[in-house]
């Protein structure tokens, strides 16, 4: 029932905020929350910047900054952020995600060859990545390579059959600005994305 989760979950981030104020893990990991979750992304923004002051060698609150900066719209900040998750965690447990956030941050500044590339890396580690898939047949949408968009489609057809032009902000997160999200699903509807 995501209506009565997410202010419990806002309540619940809020005390571990308050108990955990000098824990950059913390403040981080509930920033990320707020903003994904709760569609918060200033203050979820704000308390991630916090837990990277607290500790900027933490590789988990520049991989969380890194997605508030591509839905607050600012996806050039977002790689950089992103990179240097990477390297501070080099042999990282979910790589793939990371490397599929930073396609999402290069697809958004244009560069859709680059976002295609990142997009690929992730999905030879895990094939099943919903965002991961997305943002492939999105950014090669508009490289012009609509074969390899159509052949993400398919596999995202397979793995999430209902997911549809009509339903798919509803799994996108909390872009702040409408025209990201509406280059998103252009991508996706150029991909063959079913209405």
């Amino acid at each position: 029932d995501f209506e009565s989760e997410v202010p419990e979950m806002t309540r619940l981030a809020r005390r571990a905020v308050e108990l955990g104020k000098d824990d950059a893990f913390v403040l981080g990991a509930c920033g990320w929350a707020r903003a994904y979750v709760a569609y918060d992304i200033d203050n979820g923004a704000a308390l991630v910047d916090r837990a990277l002051t607290l500790n900027p060698n933490l590789a988990d609150a520049w991989l969380w900054g890194g997605w508030t900066k591509i839905w607050l719209g600012e996806p050039e900040e977002a790689i950089a952020r992103l990179k240097l998750a990477m390297r501070l965690s080099p042999l990282e447990p979910r790589m793939p995600g990371m490397q599929f956030a930073i396609a999402h941050a290069y697809f958004f500044t244009g560069c859709h060859e680059e976002a295609a590339s990142w997009a690929a890396k992730s999905l030879q580690a895990r094939s099943d990545l919903q965002g991961a898939l997305r943002i492939d047949a999105a950014s090669n949408a508009f490289a012009g390579r609509l074969a390899q968009a159509r052949k993400s489609m398919a596999r995202l057809g397979e793995l999430y059959p209902t997911l549809r032009l009509s339903n798919v902000r509803d799994v996108l997160g909390p872009y702040r600005r409408a025209e990201d999200v509406a280059k998103y699903i252009e991508g996706l509807r150029m991909a063959g994305l079913p209405k």
